[in-house]
């Protein structure tokens, strides 16, 4: 299959694509788009940013067509020679999965835009790039010439995003003889001698934990944004980040931010593009792939991002437990943990997973996901006495399943755990995986192993933890973003989504906490706005009960020297 993309009129946002497929020896073939990409487990229907589309024969005379599904054309063909379809492609979606067209830059995921033929999938695509003189190409494509790239399959295709553009800055280290490139698009001032030691020292850790690496090069491609944002998507030889705002990419909180997405994004070339489940192996893009193992594909590589970065010194010990605490606070503070498990909440990533949804009804695969990782670490450690770790069950899937091209199941990931500690994990399966138990006094225990205590306190806010809801404001607006089951908030009439005007006939101006408390002695009236924009008066008092507690995991100022000890060996890093 061949391509020749090209964008005439960049502040259109259209891309041009024409694909010609050869050797046509039947009366018909059926065009699929991709109906998901793979690392975004929903559907993401690409087909309605196509304007046009057309289909001719090998002289350029119309073929007739029928689109038989959202995302699939059938086309009546001459019964040989070659078919040629050309369409464009809406680019309007700057972030690290989709396709952006302007003025300065091209920037695609083919999985987004390039059609194949089912039966021709595993054939060779070549890829042709009609583009200005001074643009330079960042992928992982082969390249076969000036701007002609060749992919193995369609499957290696469309996981290699490009960013065409002329003001690519560009370096690389290497490990192991294997070059990782790093391409930044954006107005931004890069500390190279920095960015790169760093990289590199992650990249060492990642490669000594897993024994290879899954690819031959690796490309990292970095859209730095002028507005706050934050984003990766994992392919197998690179990764597209989105971060943001470009001026602020070496200050140490973005640069923190920065590096654990580069830290997480480069572990998915094991978890997910190599290691795999066996419901996405291969892939099919024309449907759903269902799968329970999100807990793994995203919830170990977002523990693993982190715990990577802290072995390797790019992270302090402390930044690491910071990071886990805001994965636990943000546990805690969803109280859909009590209703759907995180092996059910995988499985429906494809409903609703990467959206808030509707009040209190799933987990998230990152968050619960990380946890999971984190304590099953932690398990293994203490029944091994230190010798086996997660590390372990990780390479067993690599060395077993993902070098060999196989999907892994549930069952064999419990196996592996079960064969390196040598008892059964069926428990901790069924209570935290696919039960609903709480994970706090579970997670305080792991936790103290390594010296290491989960605080809890009360919220500092006085309507969060007196009252049980928390807001978010926005342009002056204070709106209610969550509600606490059965808290006084709940048994009140208070929704999530509604505005609050007024406390005691004050208006709310950002000072929701202030007046709270000022009025915390006697009865507390809200005027609220529901969704609806129905208003009304909400009378609260407060009981004896708080919710919505704060966490954080701290070093036990008393650690006997086994936890020290059981600490260095878990992060490589002094207690």
């Amino acid at each position: 299959m061949k391509y020749k993309i090209s964008a005439p009129d960049p502040v259109s946002h259209y891309i041009e694509i024409e694909m010609v497929v050869e050797d046509v020896n039947q009366e018909e073939i059926f065009f699929q788009l991709p109906s998901w990409r793979p690392g975004r487990y929903e559907l993401g229907n690409f087909a309605k940013n196509i304007q046009r589309w057309q289909a001719f024969d090998q002289q350029e005379n119309p073929l007739p067509f029928k689109k038989v599904t959202k995302d699939c054309w059938k086309v009546k063909t001459p019964g040989e020679g070659s078919v040629l379809i050309r369409y464009n492609y809406f680019a309007s979606q700057l972030d690290a999965g989709g396709c952006w067209l302007d003025e300065d830059q091209l920037y695609i995921n083919p999985i987004h835009c390039c059609l194949y033929v089912e039966e021709r999938i595993h054939e060779n695509c070549f890829v042709e790039f009609v583009l200005p003189s001074n643009y330079r190409i960042a992928t992982s494509l082969i390249k076969l010439k000036d701007r002609v790239f060749k992919a193995h399959d369609y499957h290696a295709l469309v996981d290699s995003p490009v960013i065409a553009s002329a003001s690519l800055h560009h370096n690389s280290y290497s490990v192991n003889d294997i070059n990782f490139h790093i391409w930044f698009q954006g107005n931004c001032k890069p500390d190279w001698e920095r960015i790169l030691t760093d990289f590199r020292n992650f990249t060492v850790e990642q490669i000594e934990t897993m024994g290879t690496f899954p690819a031959d090069e690796y490309h990292f491609l970095v859209q730095v944004l002028p507005g706050k944002f934050y984003h990766g998507v994992e392919h197998l030889a690179s990764t597209v980040l989105a971060i943001g705002p470009e001026y602020k990419l070496m200050s140490e909180s973005l640069y923190a931010d920065f590096t654990g997405l580069a830290s997480h994004e480069l572990f998915h070339s094991w978890n997910v593009k190599t290691i795999r489940p066996a419901e996405m192996m291969p892939y099919d893009y024309s449907q759903e792939n269902y799968s329970r193992l999100g807990f793994v594909y995203e919830g170990v590589t977002t523990y693993y991002g982190d715990l990577f970065l802290v072995r390797s010194g790019v992270y302090s010990p402390e930044q690491f437990l910071e990071e886990i605490s805001q994965r636990v606070q943000k546990h805690f503070d969803n109280y859909g943990r009590f209703n759907l498990s995180v092996a059910d909440s995988s499985f429906d990533t494809w409903l609703d997973g990467y959206v808030k949804g509707v009040p209190h009804r799933k987990t998230s695969i990152y968050d619960e996901g990380c946890l999971i990782a984190l304590m099953t670490d932690l398990m293994i450690r203490r029944k091994t006495s230190g010798i086996h770790s997660l590390d372990d069950v990780l390479r067993s899937l690599y060395n077993d399943f993902g070098k060999k091209k196989t999907g892994y199941t549930e069952h064999d990931y419990i196996s592996v755990i079960e064969n390196i500690m040598g008892e059964s994990v069926a428990d901790f399966f069924i209570d935290y995986v696919y039960g609903t138990d709480s994970y706090e006094k579970f997670l305080s225990e792991m936790l103290h192993l390594a010296g290491c205590d989960l605080f809890k306190r009360v919220s500092s806010e006085y309507y969060e933890s007196r009252f049980g809801f928390k807001t978010e404001t926005e342009t002056g607006i204070t709106k209610v973003s969550a509600v606490a089951p059965f808290s006084i908030a709940a048994r009140a009439g208070i929704g999530q989504g509604d505005e609050i005007a007024a406390v005691n006939e004050i208006k709310v101006e950002s000072n929701l906490d202030e007046l709270c408390r000022y009025f915390s002695d006697e009865k507390i009236v809200l005027t609220v706005f529901t969704p609806g924009k129905k208003l009304k008066d909400i009378a609260l008092a407060p009981g004896s009960e708080t919710f919505f507690h704060k966490y954080k995991i701290v070093k036990h100022l008393d650690a006997l020297p086994e936890q020290k000890q059981f600490f260095r060996k878990w992060l490589k890093s002094d207690f």
